[in-house]
Formats: C-alpha cells, structure tokens, sequence
C-alpha cells in the first residue's frame, strides 16, 4: 500500500531540506560550527522567515476575515433568531442558505482564520519528518545528504538537548524537559497575546456588545491551551519552528492592526490621531467640512384669478 501521506509531504521536505541546508551552509561559510545545534537551530529560524513571508498575503486575509466574522455577528444572530425553535428540515435548509448568503455578501467564512495555520501543517509535519529521519542516521530526499543528516540528528542545544528529542521522548532528559517546557509557555503566552491584540483593540464597540465577541473571549483562553498538550509531543526543532513562527504572527499582526485598523475600534482612533499629528507636522490643516448652503425658499405660487372675481373686487373699492 503506498504512503499517502509520505507523498503529499514529498515536495514540502524537498524545499524544506533545501532551505535547511541552504541556510545552514551560509551560516558555516559565516563562521559558525556546522555540528553545532545552534546553527542548526538559525537554519530552523531561516526556514520559519521564508515560509511565514510566503504566507504573508493569506494572513492578511485572516485578519480581514476575522474583522468581518465579528462584524457580521449581529446580523447572524438575527438569522438565528429568526430560525429558533424551528427543527423542520426546510427552516434549517434556509437558515443554512441566509448564513451562507451573509458570509458570501461580506466576503468571509468561520474557516478562513485556520488558513495559515493549515497552510504551515505541511511544513511542520515535513520538518518533524526530516528531523525523525535524520535523527536514526538516514540521508534526506534531496541536498541534505547522509553527513548533514547525520549531523542535523545529532545537533544539540545547552549542551544535552538534542533536537529531535521531546518531551514525551526525554527518558528523563532534564535539559530537554526543562527546555521544551520553557518553550511551551512562551508559545502559550505569544498565542494569547497575539490573539488579545485584535480583541482588545481592533474591535469596534458595536462588535464587542455582540454574543460572539463573547464566545471570542471565552477561545482567548481555550486555544493556547493547546500548546500545553502538543507541546510534550513535538521535538524541540519543531516546536522551535513553532515559536518563531509565533513570533513572527504576533508582530507581523501588530503591524496590520496598525495600519490596517477596523473602523470604530480603539486601534483606529490611534489611527486617526497618528495621522492628525503628521498632518501638523507637515503643516496640512484638517479639512473643514463646509455646510451646504441653503435652498433658497421658493415663494408662494399665486393663484390665477378669475374674470368674475377680479369684477368683483374692483366694484368694492
């Protein structure tokens, strides 16, 4: 039976192993010692800048897409509403139809903000591949050749944590342990807080009043809980992939909400004053909106008179 899965991550570990070789020979010609973890590592940070800036236009649409998802909340819910209580098969098939309709008019999906995330699982599980490989002395399926695998298996950092152990994989590897669960915090920590940058201020004050801005904050403090879990189960050069990954979203995401601010939000009042005060650097004054002038009131249509009643006037003076 063929290996499915080993065939769709093919071309992923052959541009993976080049990246990592390719970053890891720039870094040697540098300077830095080739068996040495740590280069090993920058090579992994290499592959993350790479594959992250290749991802940049589909995180912009994340961000967009988790914007709209809020804003439209009050209108779905309407639709829930409307459809409450009602169990027939039609009303469901309609009100299925209206949602789809919703998040067709205003161009989003309750699917789009997994995009990049299920655009990198290639990597991560090529990268896990690539790793496991090279960590029982096999050569890889391109550049990375029998030495440089071998190498790449046996790179360590702080002197005894190898990275292709994990946690779960330690054997009471305490550099390893402590390691993989330094790292999971900080991992915990960079989701949590890239995820309260759009709640807290890129949220406009209507959308923060709606049930789902609610059901937002309670996944806040769900989702980097998983990082706890799946933590203990990937090796120490994945998991390193994963932070700098994470690091890269959480400021790549600070740069869009910036720039990119949801109408009423407090990221778009800063906005708004950023560009006041460079306004009155440059010595542009804010445009004033003049008030249209008024209509001018048309005068009362006189009425015709008629003949008799024109005689009839004339007689009384």
């Amino acid at each position: 039976m063929p290996d499915i899965l080993g065939i769709i991550l093919w071309p992923f570990r052959w541009v993976i192993e080049a990246l990592l070789v390719g970053f890891h020979t720039a870094l040697t010609a540098l300077g830095m010692n080739p068996g040495d973890g740590w280069t090993w590592v920058l090579s992994i940070v290499g592959l993350v800048l790479v594959v992250r800036a290749a991802l940049i236009p589909i995180f912009v649409r994340q961000i967009k897409s988790q914007r709209k998802m809020l804003e439209v909340a009050p209108e779905l819910q309407r639709i829930q509403a409307k459809y409450k209580g009602k169990r027939d098969q039609f009303s469901r098939e309609a009100m299925t139809r209206e949602t789809m309709a919703l998040y067709g008019k205003h161009g989003t999906s309750p699917f789009s903000s997994c995009i990049p995330l299920i655009a990198q699982m290639p990597v991560f599980f090529g990268l896990f591949t690539t790793l496991s490989n090279a960590a029982m002395g096999l050569k890889g399926i391109g550049l990375m050749d029998l030495d440089l695998a071998t190498n790449f298996g046996k790179a360590t950092i702080f002197g005894s944590a190898p990275l292709h152990s994990a946690m779960s994989t330690a054997n009471g590897n305490m550099a390893v342990i402590w390691v993989a669960g330094v790292m999971v915090v900080a991992m915990t920590a960079s989701q949590f807080f890239t995820q309260r940058q759009i709640m807290a201020k890129n949220i406009s004050q209507a959308t923060k009043e709606s049930a789902t801005y609610r059901q937002q904050q309670v996944l806040l403090y769900i989702l980097p809980l998983v990082f706890l879990f799946s933590g203990f189960a990937f090796p120490l050069g994945v998991m390193m992939y994963w932070l700098v990954s994470n690091f890269w979203t959480m400021g790549q995401q600070f740069v869009v909400i910036r720039n990119m601010p949801t109408p009423g939000s407090e990221a778009y009042a800063a906005w708004e004053a950023r560009q006041l005060k460079r306004n009155e650097r440059k010595g542009i004054s804010a445009p004033v909106v003049e008030e249209a002038p008024e209509e001018p009131k048309q005068a009362q249509r006189q009425q015709p008179v008629g003949k008799n009643r024109a005689k009839r006037g004339k007689g009384k003076k």
